[in-house]
């Protein structure tokens, strides 16, 4: 019998959630970086298969560092993702496991399913420790399932859908079969934009950036993209543009190759960069953006 729901995949900063759900689904919707908090928005991604259709939500990794109202924005995504689904992949990092993580299995509701995944056990050299750290895991609260798995090799991925499928009320699909997302291509253009800007600056500037699309056309199979990349300070804008504006052409270049991998057609992508200062304190800003506060 055919089987469908919605699963939440959660868990704190850098555990690797949207690695998994671009695993899940097979291309890349959920953008990464190897940064934590590179997910902002909550992405949808659908795996359907003959006995069962999944919709995965992958959220921001919940933030408990830093209190501002981006990150308030953020922790609310996350909640919200948690009310109403069917069953919770609550994802850690093999062999580690902190504060952080206690307060992410604190937002579980007590009646869901809840599959632990233990990734990252690529990394592990000594598999002996494995064991016992899953049996420590298990002794805090009763699990659906424990699959550990690497998100980043596919290892014991297919595992772990088997047990979320398994634990999914029967019904019958839920959108249509070639559909792998309910997100706009609008915001997925945002996302892959925003991602280039984690893989392609310093350590601390992405997190003052934000996108925005201010124009999305299609004609056929082409898309005319014109966007902008928000910063704080002047000194910020250049750092992005560079020396001769190498630097956002590069950024724009590799953001309009993922663009076009992702959509299947021909993409002509414009980019400039605004300043906006205090734009992530603003929450007005924040909400003209996409951030729900």
């Amino acid at each position: 019998m055919h089987r469908a729901g919605a699963v939440a995949i959660v868990g704190r900063p850098n555990v690797g959630k949207s690695t998994l759900l671009n695993r899940l689904v097979g291309c890349k919707l959920s953008i990464t970086s190897r940064r934590p908090q590179t997910t902002r928005q909550r992405i949808t991604g659908i795996v359907t298969r003959d006995d069962a259709q999944i919709v995965f939500v992958d959220t921001p990794g919940y933030q408990t560092e830093h209190v501002s109202p981006i990150n308030r924005a953020m922790n609310r995504s996350v909640a919200a993702a948690l009310e109403g689904v069917d069953a919770i992949v609550w994802v850690v990092e093999a062999l580690k496991f902190d504060a952080r993580d206690e307060t992410v299995a604190r937002l579980l509701p007590p009646r869901a399913p809840v599959i632990l995944a233990v990734n990252k056990t690529d990394t592990v050299k000594e598999k002996h420790r494995l064991l016992p750290f899953i049996a420590r895991l298990s002794g805090r609260r009763t699990f659906d399932a424990i699959v550990p798995i690497s998100a980043a090799t596919g290892a014991q991925v297919g595992e772990l859908l088997d047990a979320i499928v398994a634990r999914l009320p029967h019904g019958p699909p839920l959108h249509d079969a070639d559909e792998i997302t309910t997100v706009n291509e609008r915001v997925l253009a945002a996302e892959l934009l925003r991602e280039q800007l984690f893989r392609q600056l310093g350590e601390e500037l992405p997190y003052s950036t934000a996108v925005e699309v201010e124009r999305f056309q299609q004609k056929g199979e082409l898309r005319r993209i014109a966007a902008s990349i928000v910063v704080d300070k002047d000194g910020q804008k250049a750092i992005v543009i560079g020396a001769g504006g190498r630097k956002l052409k590069s950024i724009a270049s590799r953001a309009r190759q993922d663009m076009e991998r992702l959509f299947g057609g021909k993409v002509f992508l414009e980019v400039w960069v605004k300043v906006r200062r205090g734009w992530s304190q603003s929450e007005s800003a924040l909400k003209r953006m996409g951030f729900e506060t």
